[in-house]
C-alpha cells in the first residue's frame, strides 16, 4: 500500500511533465533472526519525515524521492533514500529489504501503525489488513491534466504484465514457496478496488467513480482506489502501482525508464485522438496471473498481439522496441535497452531466491541474500570497512567447473584476478564495448514471430575444457559420428540393423523425420557432413551426450566470433599455451564439403551456402562462413536445374554447382522458388537422384536426431563398428515400450521427457520443474501417442560463472561441438559453443533466454 501518515512532497511540478518519481517501500527485518519486525518507528524517527513515512504495517518503511527529470538523477534519488535509510537501520541491528516479501514472518508479532485511519481499515478489512505484509514500488510520471493523466491509465494497460514480470520479487509467503515469481500480486488484488479500473474517458468519470466507491461503503477516503495505473490522489501525477518491490535499484530505473515511455506514447496516441485499445478484462486479468506466476522464468501473453503464450524474454523485448520511438525522444533508449538485456540475462529476483535455499535450504540465506542485494546499489551505507557489494570473487556451488565447492580451479586462477581488477563497474563498462563491436559487426539471431533481431547473448567468463577432456571427447564424437552416418545410410538403404534386430522396425517406422528423400542417394557416401553433437557434464564432472543435430546444426560461426569478442573486450585475459586456434574451423569445414562433391563434379567443384536470407535465424552465421570459406551464400532465387545439373544464376551468367551446404529446412527447401519462378524441390529431387549435386546435410537426415533413435546410438557404435561407445548417454526410456512407458508414467516428476522430433527445446518437460496441471497434460500425451514420446533421467547439469551485472554467478551450461566428416576421415572443429541457461532455468537455447561464452579447447 503506498497511502502514508504524511503525504509526500509533489513529485510533479505543474510546468514540468514527465518528470520522474518512485515511492519505495521497504520491509525491516532483524539482522540477527532474519524475520519480519515491526520496528519501522524506530527507524522513521531518526529520518527527516519529508522523505520517509510511515505505512500501514510498522514493518515497512516508505520512501520518496525527489522530483527527476532523468533517469540517471532518479537512480541517484533512489540510491540516496536507500543509503540514507539503511545506514539508520543497520546502526539499530535491523535490515531493509526492497521486495515484493519476505520469507521469515512471524505474523502473531506484528501490528498495524496505530493511527484511527488504519485502525478503522483493520476494523473493516481484517484479514487483509492484517496480512497486508507486502511490499510494492510504484513510478509517478508527471502528467498535470487530469484528463490526460485519465487517459494515459487507460491506455497503457496491455504492458502491465510485461512490467509485473520484470519486477518479480516474492515467491515466498508465511516460510513457504507460494509457487508464483509474485506472490504480492495475489495478495494485493484480494483488495475491492484493486485491478483495473474499467472504461473511464475523463477526470470527472474517475472522480465520479471514487465518489461512488466512498458512497458505497467499500472504502472512506481516495488514497483506498488501488488501480493498477491510476491519477495519484495526492500529486498531479500517473501513478503505476502493479509492481513488486525490487532489491536491484537497476530495475526500478528499468521500470520507471519503460513506464514512462509508454505515458509519453499513450499521451501522443490521446492528443493524436487514436481509438483505445479494445478492452477485454478477462484476458488482461489472465496476462497478470500469468506474470505473476512466471516471472521472467516461463511464459507471458503478450498482449493485444495475440493470447498465445510467448517466452518472456521475447514479450519484454518486443514491449521495449514498441516504445523505442518514445524512449529515443525522452533520451532513455539506450539506458533502457541495455538494462533490459541485463534483465533478461540476470533472470528474476524471484528465480535468485529459488536458487538461493536451493543451494543450502534456508531460508534465511533468502533473506541475507535480499538484505544484501537492496544494498548492493548503496554506497556509503552502514558501518565503515564493510566490503563493497560489487567485488568480483568467487562462489559456492555445487558441480560448479570454475569454483568447485568454492575453491578456484587452478584453470581459472589466472582468469580470477583479471575480473576482480575490473570490478563490476569496469566489466560492465566491457559489456557495453561488446554490444557496441556486436551490433557493428551484425552479430545477432532472430526469432521466429518477432520483426527486430537480437545481439546473440555472450558472457563475458570464458569456459575452459581441459585438454585430457577434449582429447576423450574427440576421440568419442569422431567415434559416435561415424556409426550414425552407416545408419543413416542403411536405414535408407538395405535396413540391415533391423533385420539382425540391434533396432526394432517401429522406432525407424515411427519416426516423423523418416523422410522419403532420405532414399534419393542410391550409393554408400557420407550423409553428415557437419554434425552438431550437445554434450552436457553432471556434477561429478562426467561428460554425456545429449543430443546429436544431423539436420542443420548452427553455432560454428557464433563459437568462432565468441573468440574474438573475448580478444577485443578484455585482451588481458591470460592466454592459455595449448589453447586451440578458432580460426582453422572453416578451412577443415570447407575441405569436408568439397570432399562431398558426387561424381559429376570435375577437378574443382563448386560449393555455394545456401541461405533463406536476412530472415533465417542464423543469417549472421551464413554470411560469415561463406566469406570465410570465399564461397558464394545465394537464395534459392538464385538456383535453377537445366539439363540434369544445378546451376547458380548471378548477373545474367550461370555457374554450375557441385556442392550446397544446406542451411535451411528440407520442407522449406523444397517448396521454394528457384529462378525459374518454378519450386525448387521437383527439380532438385532430379538432379539427386541424378546424382549430379550434393546435399550437405542429406536430407532425411533429421531421423538421426530422433530422441527414439538416440537411446540405441551405443548398438549402432558397437553393430556398425564393432567397438565399444567411448562417450555416455543419458539413460533413455522409449514411452513406447510398454513396461517402459508405465516406468515413465510412474515417474513424471522425477524424469525429463521429450517429443521424439523436439527441437531447440521444444515441448521439454523438466518433471522436478513442472507443475501438476502439467504432468497431467504430459500423461494424457504420453497415453495419447507413447511412441512420439521418450524420457530421460534428469541431469544435473554443470555451472559455470556469468557475470550477472553485479557479480559472479552460477548458471547450467552444455556444449556443443562440431565433427566435419569428408570422404576419408573426421575432424572434430577446434571450435565449440557452450551455450549458458537463463537464471532458474536448464534450457539453454537462444529462443529461449539462453546466452553463450567463449570457450577454450586446450590441446
Amino acid at each position: 500500500m503506498t497511502e502514508s501518515l504524511q503525504a509526500p512532497n509533489p513529485h510533479v511540478p505543474e510546468q514540468a511533465a514527465l518528470t520522474l518519481g518512485v515511492e519505495e517501500e521497504l520491509h525491516v527485518v532483524d539482522l540477527a533472526t532474519r524475520e519480519l519486525v515491526p520496528r519501522a518507528p524506530e527507524i522513521l524517527d531518526r529520518l527527516d519525515g519529508a522523505h520517509f513515512s510511515a505505512e500501514l504495517h510498522r514493518s515497512v518503511v516508505e520512501t520518496n524521492t525527489p522530483v527527476s527529470a532523468t533517469l540517471d538523477d532518479l537512480r541517484d534519488g533512489v540510491a540516496q533514500r536507500r543509503r540514507d535509510a539503511i545506514g539508520v537501520a543497520e546502526s539499530l541491528g535491523l535490515g531493509l529489504v526492497a521486495a515484493g516479501t519476505v520469507p521469515l514472518v512471524d505474523l502473531d508479532s506484528l501490528r498495524i501503525t496505530p493511527t484511527s485511519r488504519y485502525h478503522r481499515m483493520l476494523h473493516e478489512y481484517q484479514m487483509l489488513v492484517r496480512e497486508q505484509l507486502i511490499c510494492g514500488a510504484q513510478v509517478h510520471v508527471g502528467v498535470p491534466d487530469r484528463d490526460e493523466a485519465v487517459a494515459v491509465a487507460q491506455r497503457v494497460a496491455p504492458a502491465l504484465p510485461v512490467l509485473l514480470a520484470l519486477s518479480t520479487s516474492s515467491p515466498y509467503w508465511m516460510g513457504e514457496d507460494s509457487g508464483y515469481a509474485s506472490v504480492r500480486s495475489l495478495v494485493w488484488m484480494r483488495w475491492p478496488t484493486a485491478g483495473d479500473s474499467g472504461p473511464l474517458t475523463s477526470a470527472a468519470e474517475h472522480e465520479a467513480l471514487v465518489s461512488d466507491l466512498i458512497a458505497s461503503g467499500t472504502i472512506s477516503d481516495p488514497k483506498m482506489v488501488y488501480f493498477d495505473v491510476r491519477p495519484s490522489a495526492h500529486v498531479p501525477t500517473v501513478e503505476l502501482r502493479v509492481t513488486d518491490a525490487s532489491p536491484d535499484t537497476e530495475t526500478v530505473v528499468l521500470l520507471a525508464g519503460v513506464f514512462r515511455g509508454l505515458v509519453l506514447r499513450a499521451l501522443q496516441e490521446h492528443r493524436a485522438g487514436d481509438p483505445l485499445p479494445v478492452a477485454r478484462p478477462p484476458l488482461h486479468r489472465a496476462a497478470m496471473w500469468r506474470a505473476a506466476r512466471s516471472g521472467l522464468e516461463g511464459d507471458l501473453l503478450d498482449l493485444p498481439r495475440s493470447p498465445v503464450p510467448v517466452p518472456a524474454a521475447l514479450a519484454v523485448e518486443r514491449l521495449i522496441a514498441d516504445v523505442r520511438p518514445q524512449l529515443e525522444e525522452l533520451g532513455d533508449w539506450d539506458q533502457v535497452y541495455d538494462l533490459s538485456v541485463r534483465a533478461l540475462s540476470r533472470g528474476s529476483s524471484a528465480a535468485r531466491q529459488r536458487r538461493a535455499l536451493a543451494r543450502r535450504g534456508r531460508l534465511s540465506d533468502v533473506v541475507d541474500m535480499l538484505v544484501a542485494d537492496t544494498r548492493g546499489g548503496v554506497t556509503g551505507a552502514g558501518p565503515a570497512g564493510t566490503p563493497a557489494p560489487s567485488r568480483i570473487e568467487a562462489y559456492v556451488a555445487d558441480g560448479d567447473e570454475a569454483f568447485p565447492s568454492g575453491r578456484v580451479s587452478p584453470a581459472y586462477a589466472g582468469i580470477l584476478p583479471v575480473l576482480t581488477s575490473l570490478g563490476a563497474t569496469g566489466l560492465r563498462h566491457r559489456e557495453d564495448v561488446r554490444d557496441d563491436e556486436q551490433r557493428a559487426r551484425g552479430i545477432t539471431f532472430s526469432v521466429a514471430g518477432e520483426a527486430a533481431t537480437r545481439l546473440f547473448p555472450f558472457d563475458l567468463v570464458p569456459r575452459i575444457v581441459p585438454a585430457d577432456d577434449w582429447r576423450t571427447l574427440r576421440e568419442g564424437l569422431v567415434q559416435r559420428v561415424r556409426a550414425l552416418n552407416e545408419f543413416l545410410n542403411d536405414v535408407y538403404g538395405e535396413r540391415q540393423i533391423v533385420a539382425d534386430g540391434a533396432v526394432p522396425e517401429w522406432v525407424i517406422n515411427g519416426s516423423p523425420e523418416l523422410r522419403a528423400s532420405g532414399a534419393l542417394i542410391h550409393r554408400r557416401a557420407v550423409r553428415t557432413q557437419v554434425a552438431g553433437v550437445d554434450l552436457v557434464r553432471d556434477g561429478d564432472g562426467k561428460w554425456c551426450v545429449l543430443e546429436d543435430n544431423l539436420r542443420v546444426p548452427s553455432g560454428i560461426a557464433y563459437a568462432m566470433q565468441n573468440r574474438r569478442l573475448t580478444w577485443s573486450v578484455l585482451p588481458e585475459l591470460p592466454r592459455p599455451g595449448a589453447l586451440l586456434s578458432v580460426e582453422e574451423t572453416p578451412k577443415l569445414l570447407k575441405q569436408a564439403l568439397l570432399e562431398a562433391a558426387g561424381p559429376a563434379a570435375g577437378d574443382d567443384p563448386a560449393l555455394v551456402v545456401l541461405s533463406q536470407g536476412p530472415d533465417d535465424s542464423a543469417w549472421f552465421e551464413h554470411k560469415m562462413l561463406a566469406e570465410a570459406m570465399e564461397v558464394p551464400v545465394v537464395r534459392s532465387t538464385e538456383l535453377y536445374v537445366d539439363e540434369g545439373r544445378v546451376w547458380r544464376l548471378r548477373d545474367g551468367h550461370r555457374h554450375p554447382v557441385d556442392v550446397i551446404y544446406l542451411r535451411m529446412g528440407e520442407d522449406s527447401l523444397v517448396h521454394s522458388p528457384g529462378a525459374d519462378g518454378m519450386p525448387l524441390g521437383p527439380s532438385l529431387v532430379a538432379a539427386l537422384h541424378a546424382d549430379t549435386i550434393v546435399l550437405a546435410n542429406a536430407l532425411g537426415n533429421g531421423i538421426g536426431d530422433d530422441k527414439a533413435v538416440y537411446a540405441y546410438v551405443p548398438r549402432m557404435i558397437e553393430y556398425y563398428l564393432g567397438e565399444k561407445p567411448l562417450l555416455s548417454d543419458v539413460r533413455t526410456y522409449l514411452c513406447g515400450i510398454p513396461d517402459q512407458r508405465a516406468e515413465v508414467l510412474s515417474r513424471l516428476d522425477e524424469l525429463v521427457c521429450k517429443p521424439v522430433d523436439g527441437y531447440g527445446g521444444d515441448r521439454i518437460v523438466i518433471g522436478p520443474h513442472a507443475t501438476a496441471e502439467d504432468l497431467n497434460a504430459l500423461r494424457r500425451q504420453i497415453q495419447t501417442a507413447p511412441h512420439r514420446w521418450v524420457a530421460q533421467e534428469l541431469v544435473e547439469l554443470s555451472t559455470h560463472p556469468v557475470f550477472d551485472g553485479h557479480r559472479l554467478a552460477p548458471r547450467h551450461v552444455d556444449l556443443r561441438a562440431f565433427v566435419f566428416t569428408g570422404a576419408h576421415s573426421s575432424v572434430v572443429a577446434p571450435a565449440a559453443l557452450t551455450r549458458v541457461a537463463p537464471a532458474g532455468s536448464m534450457i539453454v537455447n537462444s529462443s529461449r533466454g539462453g546466452g553463450s561464452k567463449d570457450t577454450w579447447l586446450l590441446g
